[in-house]
């Protein structure tokens, strides 16, 4: 009787465990912990990057809809670094040993201070030290990436960063992705038509703060004889000084556009045996600004 007991109070324990069930290899553990901001709130979608002791990368991640992380890991020694938008990176260290839960329980992250914005006044976009880049698929299967070589563009930051505005000017006939042929055949009637539509164009209509500093930048966008609203998801990076101690202003920014808005047919490409650039692009874009220099 005694050793029944026994054998049903250890499948108990067994049941119960915080590892029960979680599948682990004998000689790794399970590291967790949960992202709260400071006012007891989960923080979804906090990144998450577990290095070993050497500095090496063993797992990226991030947080569930809980605030909630867990990774198995070989048993050792652990950096963490926690970080989100918003809000102070953090960074602890863990023992991870075999066939046990490490948790850190509870983070908090604290609300990091507001990035200074740029000083009101117009702003040139740095050509040098931006980039305009796209990503599209080729007939759905593997990715061609390109960039424009020749653009320019200016900012006016107002009082209130919100009633900014923007404008870019973008050369369509510097299209690059590296293959002539096929850069001829972007440049052609197909495609940008540079002939008849020699600049692609965009003029921001609002500055819309999404939290931190986060923002979308909404506006109409001008490609092959046709203007499209398109929003930029833009993250501003805030102020640093130029090897000539100018101030420069950086954000990266990203977007999707889709070819049929701009009446160039996939269908009617795809009718005339024509290999071509999938229908949607993805448009990344990495811009320094610096002050305009006012001559006279």
């Amino acid at each position: 009787m005694f050793g029944r007991w026994l054998e049903k109070r250890t499948d108990r324990v067994h049941r119960t465990s915080p590892l029960a069930a979680v599948r682990t290899p004998a000689d790794a553990g399970v590291l967790s912990c949960r992202v709260l901001d400071p006012v007891n709130q989960p923080v979804a979608s906090a990144e998450f990057t577990v290095s070993d002791s050497l500095g090496r990368k063993v797992v990226t991640g991030g947080t569930d809809p809980y605030g909630s992380f867990m990774a198995t890991v070989p048993a050792g020694e652990y950096r963490l670094a926690v970080s989100a938008e918003g809000y102070r990176p953090y960074r602890a260290t863990a023992l991870v040993a075999e066939n046990s839960l490490a948790s850190l329980g509870d983070v908090t992250l604290q609300v990091a201070p507001p990035t200074a914005p740029p000083m009101r006044g117009d702003w040139d976009v740095d050509p040098v030290h931006s980039s305009i880049v796209f990503t599209a698929r080729h007939i759905g299967l593997a990715r061609i990436h390109g960039r424009f070589n020749s653009f320019a563009g200016a900012v006016r930051i107002a009082d209130r960063v919100e009633d900014s505005a923007m404008h870019v000017v973008i050369d369509a006939a510097s299209i690059d992705t590296g293959v002539r042929m096929r850069d001829d055949h972007l440049r052609s009637p197909d495609f940008l038509d540079v002939g008849r539509y020699p600049t692609l164009e965009f003029y921001s209509e609002r500055f819309v703060r999404r939290g931190g500093n986060r923002w979308a930048v909404t506006g109409g966008l001008s490609l092959h004889g046709v203007t499209r609203t398109v929003t930029l998801d833009t993250e501003y990076l805030g102020l640093g000084n130029g090897m000539e101690g100018e101030t420069r202003a950086a954000c990266r920014a990203t977007t999707e556009l889709h070819r049929d808005d701009y009446t160039i047919n996939w269908q009617t490409l795809l009718a005339r045996g024509i290999a071509a650039i999938g229908p949607s692009i993805r448009v990344d874009l990495d811009v320094q600004i610096v002050p305009r220099v006012l001559t006279g």
